[in-house]
Parts: structure tokens; sequence; C-alpha cells
């Protein structure tokens, strides 16, 4: 009896990588007072977290399909509004108002907080920043800057927080900036600690001109293989 046994061709299976989807994502900056002496909300994400496990971060998250409504007012000013159209992002174009309705929506989810005077200019568009490649998710994170005086008087319970942002907390910019922060938190945390400390010597309390229409509004692009700064 032949025992040999037959010639096996062993086959490489080669397995594709999922897809590096950026999504759109927003992200609220939200301040109690106003300049050198304004405090911050921030909350930690869990340990268990994909995307940045146990950092302190703003409140926010991705763009979902109940965002894109035109029930939402206006809350921006021209000049943050054409910020928001430069540079479209690989997958398309998306309007000002799905973004500032996702910053409100997991604003209201993540700290209870809900935007109760929808006044104009109530937002500014104040950062931009797309995760760099590598990482378990990529977003393209739209910052808006907003005061805590137009979501009530209650801000410090946070009964109605859904719990996925843990200590959450105001806190002074220099305390903020020692927290263990993912990096793009800490630069935009400096960034907002220069533009309030000028505005406080200015004597503007959210009066003037917006960011996005005097220096332009930070833009972290890693959506390349070349990372870039720029203002938009």
């Amino acid at each position: 009896m032949d025992l040999a046994q037959p010639h096996m061709t062993r086959q490489t299976c080669i397995m594709t990588p999922p897809e590096d989807v950026i999504a759109p994502a927003a992200s609220m900056i939200v301040l109690q007072g106003w300049g050198s002496g304004a405090k911050v909300l921030m909350g930690q994400r869990a340990a268990g977290a994909a995307f940045m496990p146990s950092k302190f971060v703003f409140p926010g998250g991705r763009v979902d399909e109940s965002d894109h409504t035109d029930d939402l007012p206006d809350l921006l000013s021209p000049a943050c509004q054409t910020a928001l159209h430069l540079h479209p992002a690989a997958g398309g174009p998306i309007s000002p108002r799905a973004l500032v309705a996702a910053g409100l929506r997991e604003l209201t989810e993540e700290t209870g907080l809900e935007l109760l005077q929808p006044r104009a200019r109530a937002l500014r568009f104040v950062f931009r920043a797309i995760t760099p490649p590598g990482r378990s998710r990529r977003f393209d994170a739209r910052f808006f800057l907003a005061r805590a005086q137009d979501f009530g008087d209650d801000h410090a319970g946070f009964s109605a927080a859904s719990g996925e942002l843990s200590h959450l907390q105001w806190l002074p910019l220099i305390d903020a900036r020692a927290l263990d922060l993912p990096f793009i938190t800490r630069v935009i945390l400096a960034e907002l600690e220069a533009n309030l400390t000028a505005e406080d010597r200015a004597g503007e309390d959210w009066a003037g001109e917006d960011w996005a229409g005097t220096g332009g509004v930070p833009f972290f692009d890693n959506s390349g293989p070349h990372p870039a700064f720029l203002r938009l």
C-alpha cells in the first residue's frame, strides 16, 4: 500500500484590512465665566473605551443620521460657517448645522446639559483636527466653544448624564491642562487660554470678531500621508 500523502499546495490567506474611515465628529468646549479666569467642562472616558481610554476629553462624538436636520437655528457667525466649509473631508462636505447638532446632542447625552437659549452666535468654531492613521478610530472633529449660561442655571449636578463620561467637573484652564489628556486636547486648551487671555486684556466678553474671522481656526490635518497644520 502506498502511504505517501498527495502533494499539498500551501496557500496564503491575505486578510484585507478594514477601510480606514474618517468619520465626521463634533465636540463642545463649554466655559463657565470668561477671560483668563474661565472654567472648562471636562470628563473622563472609560478605561475600556476603544478610543482614548481613560483620557479626559471635552464632551462630543460622531455625527449621526439624526443630526442632519433643518430644525436647528443658526448658532454660528458667517465667518465660522465659512471656515467650516473649507477643506471638505474625503467623504464629502458636511453642513455646519449637522456638526452643531451632533455636538449639542453629544453634550446633552454625556452631561445632561441642554441648550436653553439658542441665540445667534451662541457658538464659536475654534478648532479642527483629524485623527492620525493607525488609530482604532479616526475622526474629523470640529470643536465648538459655548457658554455655560446658555444651558440653564444648574451646571453642577450632571444628574441626567448618561455615564459615558465620568468625573465630570469644571476646572480652571491651567488645572485642566494638568489632567491625563490626549495630545490634541492639550493643544486646544493652550490655544483657548491664549485667546481668552487676549480678550480678557481687551475687556471683551464674547463680543467683537470671531476667532474664525481674525487669526483663523487652527486645523491639524492628518488625512494624508504627511500631517499639516493649517489655519481655516
